[in-house]
């Protein structure tokens, strides 16, 4: 598989390419909201994320921020090598229901067990999801989580031709 072109990063932005492998964890002081059917369902001024090279960094929310109500256990379920076996929730507000849009992984390996119980939310399907008011874009592709913000540069693993990276 051909190397990607990286983007060199400008003054105030990261690479996902400076991103280690395997991943790390790091806590988040910047604020986060999600809004799902018209209904702020997440305001956190706190946060995990996981940054893993080609990818933007996923955030993980405490469930102290997130209106229960606009949770429901979902099926299935998936595993990943590093953080372990994740479970899956659907976003319900208003009406409207999206489906396995948010994971958590109840049981985490180390070194994540910070993130035990905490909530990723695919930016997809929500209305809006921001990071200190800054609109989030979704990781491209069907499969992975990442938010993308303007302070970040790729490319990024999800778009055609990278399942190969």
């Amino acid at each position: 598989m051909r190397r990607p072109e990286i983007v060199s990063p400008k003054p105030g932005q990261e690479s996902v390419w400076d991103y280690p492998r395997p991943p790390r964890l790091e806590p988040v002081t910047k604020r986060i909201e999600i809004v799902f059917a018209g209904k702020r369902i997440v305001e956190a001024p706190r946060s995990f994320r996981v940054l893993e090279t080609s990818h933007p960094p996923v955030y993980y929310i405490a469930p102290e921020f997130i209106d229960p109500a606009a949770l429901q256990p979902a099926s299935g379920s998936s595993v990943c090598e590093w953080k372990g076996a994740a479970r899956y929730f659907d976003i319900v507000a208003n009406g409207q229901m999206a489906p396995r849009a948010a994971w958590a992984y109840p049981m985490p390996k180390a070194p994540f067990e910070p993130i035990a119980g905490h909530l990723a939310f695919y930016a997809g399907p929500m209305d809006l999801c921001t990071l200190d008011g800054v609109r989030v874009t979704p990781q491209p592709g069907q499969f992975y989580g990442g938010w993308i913000t303007p302070d970040i540069t790729g490319p990024f693993k999800g778009e055609p031709g990278t399942m190969g990276w």
